[in-house]
């Protein structure tokens, strides 16, 4: 599988990556079998969570992948503080607790690094300089190699461009969201690279999205509006089927390093891998495929 510079990093990802929160102890030995799969697919880039099962996501990646810790690029994120009894968490991104968190990955990831650490989340509201601070002193004391953040606020996402030494950020981007497309030429510039979240959609921009509630909802979209433009784009599409076209039009995006996407099932990433054994995207369907998911823009949290 093809790889992509993260920002101006040393670090190489694969195109598609796996977005670990779609990985729980529910599902059983599935959990080893996706990790498995990707890792012979040649997906590098396995991105995780603190907070995802509350700890149990990272220590099973930990675990995981232990024995080819050298081969891959782990990414982790931090700021939700979930350390006083309850089920909930608190959002704390101060300079004690980023690092008291960092701390706390490492051992349940099994490492003594991570390749890049990102803050889970953040407003322009928050002590940011602290948290940057923060971020440099792990990369001062060899504990992260790189960091970003992970972010679809476009005033927040600007500070840290400008004033910290951020790689990427992940931003949840995919047809059904486009939203972030208005800050590539300005990430461009910036020699910082977005990873794609939720590149699909939850599973909306898939043939499983007609197994799904019409009541359902994406964002402003029914799940009737989706299924509707579904079919309109097999007229376009051809032989090609929505996922692989949702994963190529993403991937076309200029600063798209990654499409992190999550996978429950060995069937579920085999599905997403065979995106790139597919022809890619015409002209022609690119531009039809605009038309028929228009681009938004973020409403909220600007100048």
């Amino acid at each position: 599988m093809k790889k992509r510079r993260l920002g101006s990093s040393d670090l190489y990802v694969s195109e598609l990556s796996l977005g670990c929160m779609s990985l729980a102890p529910e599902l059983g030995n599935e959990n080893e079998k996706v990790v498995k799969t990707a890792l012979d697919h040649g997906i590098n880039y396995f991105d995780t969570a603190d907070l995802y099962g509350f700890g149990w996501n990272e220590e099973f990646i930990g675990k995981a992948l232990k024995d080819v810790r050298q081969d891959i690029i782990l990414a982790t994120k931090g700021g939700n503080d979930w350390s006083q009894p309850g089920d909930g968490w608190n959002w704390n991104p101060s300079k004690a607790y980023i690092k008291s968190a960092l701390k706390d990955s490492l051992k349940r990831l099994q490492t003594d690094y991570i390749d890049l650490y990102q803050l889970h989340g953040g407003t322009v509201d928050d002590p940011l300089d602290e948290t940057i601070e923060a971020f440099d002193e792990l990369v001062a004391e060899g504990y992260v190699r790189y960091y970003g953040i992970s972010s679809i606020r476009p005033n927040t996402i600007k500070y840290f461009a400008e004033h910290s030494n951020i790689q990427s950020i992940m931003m949840q981007y995919s047809l059904l969201d486009r939203r972030p497309e208005e800050l590539f030429p300005y990430l461009n510039s910036k020699n910082i690279s977005v990873i794609a979240r939720g590149p699909v959609a939850k599973g909306w921009l898939s043939e499983k999205a007609f197994q799904k509630s019409t009541d359902g909802k994406f964002l402003h979209y029914t799940g009737a509006d989706i299924q509707k433009k579904i079919n309109k784009s097999k007229d376009v599409l051809r032989d090609k089927n929505i996922t692989h076209a949702a994963l190529q039009y993403v991937l076309q995006q200029e600063p798209v390093a990654t499409a992190a996407a999550g996978a429950s099932s060995v069937e579920q990433l085999l599905e997403n891998i065979k995106t790139f054994e597919s022809r890619p995207l015409s002209e022609v369907e690119s531009e039809s495929l605009l038309s028929l998911f228009p681009a938004e823009i973020y409403e909220t949290h600007r100048e």
